[in-house]
């Protein structure tokens, strides 16, 4: 199983609807995904369709409690797609992991030798705190949605800090499989600016897919329903599915689903 995290510590920038899409895109295409929610607003939950009554084993569990990863995975709507839910339950976390020795490797831990599925998505809390470095220290890589916005690069810089640090100190062989921008106004010439810096900047490790503002991606949580299924013609849906073939293509073929 390849793990990616979906991480950006700066809040609103499109990270959890990327990784309910980007899931729901990879499952489509026939690789059998698991989504983890690690989000104390659980919002990915909540997006998929999993409503509180049916979260009683969550990532709180898994990562805090020492609960089995095949306790807490339940299967969604979309075939192909399980998720790990998360629970308020999991705000108190950051607190609880500090008097623990292996704080930072939880998560990690919790994944070692699942064969379950080809392929899973963190959905980090929008923070630098240790329930997202406990999915860096368990992630292959890194999924980073960057809003085209301002303040973007100087978010993304204390991030890819982090990376380094992660890489330095518990997770040698973390990566960054793509940077992906968000929110994307084409009406907007501050959102073209950023776009061409971010490409000026980091090159290659940008997604030629980009993800538009678009109002059915924001409509479709309120139904309990990824944008791909709610509407899969809409021009966010679209995106997704371009991001999952590029996705694809950046995974090593021996890594890839059969």
């Amino acid at each position: 199983m390849i793990t990616i995290a979906i991480a950006n510590q700066k809040g609103g920038v499109g990270k959890t609807t990327t990784a309910i899409n980007i899931a729901t895109a990879m499952a489509a295409t026939g690789w059998k995904t698991l989504l983890i929610d690690l989000d104390p607003q659980g919002n990915a939950s909540t997006g998929m369709g999993v409503d509180g009554e049916h979260r009683d084993n969550s990532s709180y569990d898994l990562v805090v409690e020492g609960q089995p990863l095949a306790e807490c995975i339940q299967p969604t709507n979309i075939p192909g797609l399980d998720i790990v839910p998360a629970t308020q339950d999991l705000s108190g976390a950051e607190v609880e992991l500090v008097a623990v020795e292996d704080r930072t490797a939880r998560l990690s831990t919790a994944l070692a030798g699942h064969n379950g599925h080809d392929i899973a998505f963190i959905d980090c809390p929008p923070s630098l705190g240790l329930l997202t470095l406990n999915a860096l220290g368990a992630a292959d890589t890194l999924l980073v949605p960057l809003q085209c916005e301002f303040f973007a690069l100087e978010g993304l810089s204390q991030l890819l800090q982090t990376v380094e640090r992660v890489q330095n100190r518990f997770n040698p062989d973390l990566g960054i499989i793509g940077i992906v921008l968000t929110m994307f106004d084409r009406r907007n010439r501050l959102t073209d600016q950023v776009a061409d810096d971010v490409r000026d900047c980091l090159g290659p490790l940008v997604f030629e897919s980009v993800i538009p503002r678009n109002v059915r991606l924001s409509e479709a949580p309120s139904h309990g329903l990824p944008a791909l299924v709610y509407d899969h013609n809409c021009p966010g849906s679209r995106a997704y599915i371009a991001l999952a073939r590029e996705l694809i293509g950046r995974i090593p073929a021996e890594r890839k689903a059969a």
